[in-house]
């Protein structure tokens, strides 16, 4: 039965990748952090994912710049949540599954209501959603949030994790300097599209820097966030080739939609054909540079994602809400047991849980995070 899924399944070992299988946990808030520690319902949420089978997980953003402060995000930037850090670790790369923390900040971006006053960008253009107006990043302040990404990221491999994600999409802050919507700075980091990038390739730079060679360092970037004048197809393919450098990025995953109206493209539903976004992942594949490239987006299936892999699609196949509703689904589809799989729905009540500020919760898995969940 181990060979119904023969592509999904087959390992992966590229450069520094090594991946028992092609399916990734993709990065999910699961709001069970506290006081910016690890909570144990946390690390056993991860735990229970890599004993299910996947081949490596992205965790949530995670506070890693000075200026981050939330008490839901576990604090990376200093020694303040050194052993949750370490157990987390331990309780994942220990089921032979690589554990990566995303590196992230929302910038002006308004992920609860009202406006937000203290907000950053690099331009003073309002996000979207809220119309909170940003300041803009001096460039000391951007060098400074670069010297604490760099200096988290090697925090999280003295701790045993194999790497970090960087999330440059979905609107966030990497995103609003990229577009030249929300950026129209005349300094070395706007301007041109190689000044929109300098921010992230100056982060991919220092990362690199901090770290061993063994580091895993991934790149999400935007594939299309469906603004007229923002960054589409060929805007983002044209990124790819200027970031993606196959000697510094283990693999690129592409997002879908900005913190706009199209905020809807990031994990879509059932009103969405399946599969949504493989098509373009598959064109955007062409310029990554032979870098392995993670399509995401409505898969929840074992058969459509061996498909994806089977026909090149991608090389990866990022799941997040399927693995929420079932941590043991890719050991169920290698095993033959798909009708014991508890299928995602794609409803989205595990998002509508996490932007009301609740922990993450699953219509079709009362026991998430629990002990008893696999």
């Amino acid at each position: 039965m181990a060979d119904l899924y023969p592509s999904l399944f087959a390992p992966l070992n590229h450069g520094r990748l090594r991946f028992k299988n092609r399916i990734v946990h993709a990065s999910m808030s699961t709001r069970m952090t506290l006081e910016q520690r690890a909570t144990a319902r946390q690390i056993q949420y991860s735990a229970n994912r890599a004993r299910g089978g996947c081949a490596a997980i992205v965790t949530e953003p995670l506070n890693v710049a000075r200026n981050q402060t939330q008490s839901h995000k576990v604090r990376v930037w200093d020694d303040h949540a050194l052993d949750s850090l370490k157990q987390w670790a331990e309780a994942v790369e220990s089921h032979d599954c690589r554990l990566l923390g995303q590196v992230q900040d929302p910038g002006r971006g308004r992920h609860e209501r009202g406006r937000n006053p203290s907000a950053f960008g690099p331009s003073a253009l309002p996000d979207d959603l809220s119309w909170t107006v940003p300041r803009a990043l001096s460039v000391d302040e951007i060098r400074i949030m670069i010297e604490d990404f760099a200096n988290s990221a090697a925090r999280l491999e003295r701790c045993g994790w194999s790497g970090v994600e960087i999330s440059a999409g979905h609107g966030h802050l990497f995103h609003q300097f990229l577009s030249p919507l929300s950026n129209d700075r005349t300094d070395d980091y706007g301007g041109t599209p190689e000044n929109r990038a300098r921010f992230l390739l100056e982060t991919i730079a220092a990362i690199r820097a901090s770290c061993s060679n063994q580091l895993l360092l991934a790149l999400k970037l935007p594939g299309d966030d469906g603004m007229p004048g923002g960054i589409g197809p060929e805007a983002a393919a044209e990124i790819t080739q200027r970031v993606a450098d196959p000697a510094v990025i283990d693999y690129i995953c592409y997002t879908w939609g900005t913190h706009s109206h199209t905020l809807d493209l990031h994990i879509p539903d059932m009103h969405f054909p399946r599969a949504t976004f493989v098509s373009i992942t598959r064109a955007l594949q062409r310029s990554a540079r032979g870098i392995p490239v993670m399509a995401v987006g409505l898969i929840t299936d074992p058969a459509e994602a061996n498909g994806i892999i089977e026909r090149g699609d991608a090389m990866l196949v990022g799941l997040g809400r399927p693995l929420v509703t079932d941590p043991a689904f890719p050991n169920k589809a290698r095993a033959g047991r798909e009708a014991e799989i508890r299928y995602c729905v794609s409803c989205n009540t595990c998002w509508g849980t996490i932007v009301e500020h609740k922990p993450l919760l699953c219509d079709n898995n009362p026991r998430v995070a629990s002990p008893d969940e696999v």
